[in-house]
């Protein structure tokens, strides 16, 4: 979910906002409120149960993960990642294999579970409309695309990920079921169709700005982001039609000196008390299948989890094999 994709001089790459010691666990994540869920559910929890010294740091980015271990001087010890990167990283040598006989795999959601990372959250992309400046919303991802209902500018997430292209292509009719592998002439040949209308975010906070402005009245979003902007106060419609699901997932960078610590901070992170805590917070789904139960119905008939009717999940291993070169392409058809 969020990439900081540019490639920075080694150097640059391994600078950290702080300096941790040896005895410090440093938890990597993408900022926001998303992070701040994350330190108060896991971070806080763990160093208040361990002593440990859990230092926060951020965003997360592939380029300084790679720099990082390829130097042999690694300073994050766990790290909030893309599903999809994730796949493609423990492919590529850049994690630690998880010991699973300190996390509990059994209890977690089988889809979100590699060798090499565990999922941190799971989520939708979904169909969000400003309700105090628009009296309709779009709510299919046709009607998104349809500039003649739903005229003017909309959001969609600028980096190359699961979604967009999944969304482009369920809009021009291609069934949830025929979506892998992605047709991209297909896919773009529809993206062009509104490329003009479309304002591209890159955070979540940003979404969420460009949301309660009404610069983008309408657009793609994380789910748990708009259960934030509801929060503030501006009235919001949301479309879970055809909700297209993925999730972060948790991993630790090859080289780590703090390889037990990692571990345990991961079994307690994706505990069900954990899980729950931490989608209470944001509105996104807990990963440990017994975190459902913690919760009250209502909190649960609002997760991703809840909304399996029409909902699309992305293929990460697809995008892991080919992650390379559609952002290739991807950024090239941005630039034109």
């Amino acid at each position: 979910m969020r990439k900081t994709i540019k490639m920075a001089v080694v150097a640059a790459a391994l600078s950290l906002t702080g300096v941790a010691s040896a005895a410090d666990l440093v938890f990597t994540s993408w900022g926001g409120t998303t992070q701040d869920a994350q330190k108060a559910a896991w971070a806080d929890k763990f160093a208040a149960d361990t002593g440990a010294n859990v230092l926060m740091d951020g965003p997360t980015d592939y380029g300084k993960i790679k720099a990082m271990v390829e130097a042999g001087s690694v300073s994050w010890d766990v790290v909030d990642a893309e599903g999809d990167y994730a796949v493609q990283a423990g492919q590529n040598g850049l994690l630690e294999k998880l010991d699973f006989n300190v996390i509990d795999k059994s209890k977690l959601d089988p889809r979100f579970v590699t060798d090499y990372s565990v999922g941190s959250f799971y989520y939708s992309f979904v169909i969000g409309y400003n309700a105090d400046t628009v009296s309709e919303g779009p709510k299919t991802w046709a009607d998104l695309f349809d500039t003649q209902k739903f005229p003017g500018k909309r959001t969609f997430y600028k980096w190359s990920a699961p979604g967009v292209i999944e969304a482009a292509l369920l809009a021009d009719g291609v069934a949830a079921d025929k979506l892998y592998p992605l047709d991209l002439d297909r896919a773009f040949k529809k993206l062009d169709t509104i490329k003009s209308d479309i304002v591209w975010w890159t955070g979540g906070a940003q979404s969420q700005q460009l949301l309660a402005s009404a610069e983008a009245p309408y657009g793609m979003f994380w789910n748990g982001r708009l259960t934030a902007l509801e929060q503030t106060g501006v009235k919001v419609g949301v479309s879970w039609e055809q909700n297209i699901t993925a999730a972060d997932s948790l991993v630790v960078p090859k080289g780590t000196k703090n390889k037990d610590a990692a571990m345990k901070f991961i079994a307690l992170a994706t505990s069900a008390e954990a899980q729950k805590d931490f989608s209470i917070a944001t509105g996104y789904a807990p990963t440990n299948l017994g975190s459902a139960a913690l919760m009250d119905e209502a909190m649960r008939k609002t997760l991703p989890d809840a909304q399996s009717a029409s909902q699309v999940n992305a293929d990460m291993n697809y995008w892991a094999a080919n992650r390379d070169a559609i952002g290739t392409r991807w950024y090239a058809w941005q630039a034109e």
